[in-house]
């Protein structure tokens, strides 16, 4: 096994901003004069460690402009309250957005970080009156945060589960509406090593969506593109990585090089047909 140990710093593709945006994407900053698809999304669409993210390659592929706005550990909130980012991708001829997981959204028994949406900020009474024994200071991650309320009470986990899935589908709808409807779903599917949240609904990745959630919006886009995918660790993918020695632990839970090429493969078909359609 091989990787470059020079730190994810020292990847080509600097971070930047478009406009006021306080969300760092995957650079280059793009022109967005020419005709372009935006790519909006978490850690898998930046391509953390990976020199060329499948955004590149499929730019290589569809002979167009891609315009990648993924931003490390960002959730559905980063871009719903982004306008910035919304009205890149409104001058897009098509946004592809990544299905993101539920849990890091705020709703109505939790509050998360605007920008860095895996963080937890504050439980609503709602939630404190339904856990009334849990310290919530203790609690600093949502995905920490929900596996311990499952862990205290599966039964009252049902009521906060239900409250993520609804929330999620609502905030999907109105991104799409925003985005004018000219969006494409991107569903990447992984499941964690085995150990981690193994038989629980944190087992998988993205975290709490189920198919019902993804078919109560497909009338309302273009197209979903679902992609099973496999981490670099599980995978013997961590070859060709740019990362640090202190960040090979990280680099075995995220997408890697190959994985990032099938993608771009698995995807390219579904993205030339509802473009040549328009």
């Amino acid at each position: 096994m091989s990787y470059e140990l020079t730190g994810a710093s020292a990847l080509s593709d600097e971070p930047c901003r478009y406009g006021e945006s306080k969300l760092l994407v995957r650079g280059p900053r793009r022109d967005l004069e020419a005709p372009y698809v935006a790519f909006m999304g978490g850690t898998e669409v930046y391509g953390r460690f990976v020199e060329r993210p499948f955004v590149s390659r499929l730019e290589e592929t569809l002979g167009q402009t891609c315009v990648n706005l993924g931003s490390v550990n960002a959730g559905l909130d980063s871009f719903v309250n982004d306008e910035e980012l919304k009205q890149v991708a409104r001058g897009a001829d098509m946004t592809v957005l990544q299905v993101l997981g539920a849990q890091n959204l705020s709703n109505r028994m939790y509050r998360v970080h605007p920008r860095r949406n895996d963080r937890f900020l504050q439980a609503s009474d709602t939630l404190c009156a339904l856990y009334d024994e849990v310290d919530f200071t203790e609690y600093h991650f949502n995905k920490h945060l929900l596996t311990g309320l499952e862990a205290c009470s599966v039964d009252r986990f049902v009521a906060v589960r239900a409250e993520l899935e609804t929330a999620w589908v609502k905030r999907m709808a109105k991104m799409i509406r925003e985005l004018e409807g000219k969006v494409v779903l991107l569903w990447l599917r992984y499941e964690l090593e085995q150990g981690d949240n193994e038989g629980s609904p944190f087992g998988q990745e993205p975290s709490l969506i189920e198919a019902d959630m993804i078919d109560a919006l497909r009338s309302q886009v273009q197209a979903v593109i679902e992609v099973p995918v496999q981490t670099a660790g599980p995978a013997d993918d961590v070859d060709g990585m740019v990362l640090g020695q202190m960040d090979l632990p990280a680099a075995g839970h995220m997408i890697g090089p190959m994985e990032h090429i099938r993608i771009a493969d698995a995807a390219a078909d579904g993205l030339r047909e509802v473009l040549e359609a328009d």
